[in-house]
């Protein structure tokens, strides 16, 4: 399997999984993005198409706890502060939109870590 395959595979995915996940002002959509360096987390309402809070591995607050980077103990941290930055603007409930990765692993970690932090999802 060469990589423009993989790349569309992946892509696919994304869209399977964007036409159910929606983003409401009352539950805004949690997306998340692993590179191979960083994690990213954004809360988007879609129907206005605003970024609510976000939270990532490259935030002042973040690095000056010690370094990040793209590993399951990371993601547990980013998880963690993008919960309170989104109970902070107010959300409690949101989507969870994994972008097409699997649900395990630095996935799995950043979910779970974001609702003991006590979000909904």
């Amino acid at each position: 399997m060469n990589i423009q395959t993989k790349q569309r595979l992946a892509q696919l995915r994304r869209f399977r999984i964007r036409k159910k996940v929606v983003g409401t002002p009352e539950r805004p959509r949690m997306a998340v993005k692993f590179t191979g360096q960083h994690i990213y987390v954004q809360f988007i309402d879609d129907s206005v198409g605003a970024t609510i809070a976000s939270a990532s591995t490259r935030a002042k607050d973040l690095l000056a706890q010690g370094p990040l980077k793209a590993n399951v103990e990371s993601a547990k941290r980013v998880g963690a502060v993008a919960a309170q930055a989104a109970i902070a603007k107010g959300v409690k409930q949101v989507v969870f939109d994994r972008a097409g990765a699997k649900f395990h692993g630095k996935v799995k970690a950043l979910a779970d870590a974001a609702r003991e932090a006590g979000l909904q999802f």
